[in-house]
């Protein structure tokens, strides 16, 4: 596998991004799950089986995926209790409840636009 040049357009590119904020918060919350998940977990703690039933259509792994990666980013807690079963629970950090406002916006936003759109596709 070939290395990628330093002075390559793309990696001057890439480390422009890299030090955008906003480039830096989409990435955290990028992803077609992430969104969602953060939004079921803003109503409180839930289990494993509590999401995948909210979202029938993502599979088992790409569940597991997505909330490793967003333990890994602060955005959730996962809480394992020393039961048979084990029960594992998720929930917001609090880094992610400082998120859930702009997030509130956002959808607001989205929900116009699609308003918007919709009347103007008539």
């Amino acid at each position: 596998m070939t290395t990628r040049k330093k002075n390559s357009t793309y990696s001057r590119n890439e480390e422009t991004l890299i030090e955008c904020d906003l480039t830096y918060a989409i990435n955290k919350i990028g992803g077609r799950w992430k969104l969602q998940l953060l939004d079921q977990l803003a109503h409180g703690k839930l289990r494993f089986s509590d999401l995948k039933r909210a979202f029938p259509h993502i599979t088992e792994r790409m569940l597991t995926l997505q909330l490793k990666t967003m333990e890994q980013d602060g955005l959730v807690k996962r809480t394992v209790h020393a039961e048979v079963p084990p029960r594992v629970e998720y929930e917001l950090t609090e880094q992610a409840h400082t998120l859930m406002p702009i997030l509130d916006q956002l959808s607001k936003w989205g929900n116009k636009q699609r308003q918007k759109d919709k009347t103007q596709a008539q």
